[in-house]
């Protein structure tokens, strides 16, 4: 697996953990369609969250949320609402932004969880 790969599965097995210790209940983790995925699809109460986690080494190139640009946002929401109408999900839904930054071994790695993004 490259370098890349193995620093975002690291980041998401964090960002699950993460979510668990909050009460989360983890759906599914790297559901797919076609070339596009969401990274965790979790419960908190009655409210189903989508979740894209952003995982980087450091901060250098700025900030990880940044890259939850407008396009990435329409991939997922049309992912998201395929996902909502094949599974015939009724409950409110959410999406959240969970950053990962630090390396595998190294100190403690910062984790944010920003909740309820707009997807438009």
């Amino acid at each position: 697996m490259a370098a890349h790969n193995e620093l975002g599965a690291w980041g998401e097995e964090l960002a699950a953990a993460f979510l668990q210790q909050k009460g989360y209940v983890i759906i599914e983790r790297d559901w797919k369609l076609g070339h596009r995925d969401i990274d965790i699809i979790a419960k908190n109460g009655n409210i189903i969250v989508f979740v894209e986690v952003k995982t980087r080494r450091n901060r250098i190139f700025g900030e990880p949320e940044d890259a939850v640009d407008y396009k990435k946002i329409s991939n997922l929401r049309s992912v998201i609402n395929y996902y909502v109408k094949t599974r015939h999900v009724y409950q409110e839904i959410r999406f959240d932004v969970i950053t990962v930054v630090g390396t595998p071994g190294n100190s403690q790695p910062d984790i944010t969880h920003i909740e309820d993004i707009p997807m438009y």
